[in-house]
């Protein structure tokens, strides 16, 4: 299936994302928590003037029934960027394939998954789209 290229409206405020993970990994670098770095990184991304919901409960609707506690999306900026955070050694593939099913759940097209335990976070920093 093709998709129609990501609007500029996204595309800014996905500058706005990576620019807000770099602001927080300069000032706290590797090795927290990842709740720590959430709370800062949406504290980052309001500076720059976007709007946010933090822990997204996301219904699932399986076999013909909504479950209200179907998924949790970290970090949804403006109700349009799915923000996946970890602070992990190793990224593993399903780390991937949990921001793609977010994004394929939810209908949304862009979503970042951003690991804040690496040395330069440029390697931490991965884009999906569909």
């Amino acid at each position: 299936m093709k998709h129609p290229p990501i609007s500029a409206e996204d595309e800014r405020i996905a500058s706005l994302i990576v620019d807000a993970a770099y602001a927080v990994h300069k000032n706290l670098g590797p090795g927290l928590l990842e709740s720590v770095y959430e709370v800062c990184f949406c504290h980052e991304l309001r500076k720059r003037g976007l709007a946010l919901r933090r822990q997204v409960v996301v219904p699932i609707e399986y076999d013909g029934i909504r479950f209200e506690e179907g998924l949790r999306l970290d970090v949804l900026v403006e109700e349009r960027v799915i923000c996946e955070l970890k602070a992990v050694e190793i990224m593993h593939p399903v780390y991937t394939a949990q921001l793609l099913t977010q994004l394929k759940l939810t209908g949304k097209r862009l979503g970042f998954l951003i690991n804040f335990n690496v040395p330069l976070i440029k390697e931490g920093i991965t884009r999906l789209a569909l």
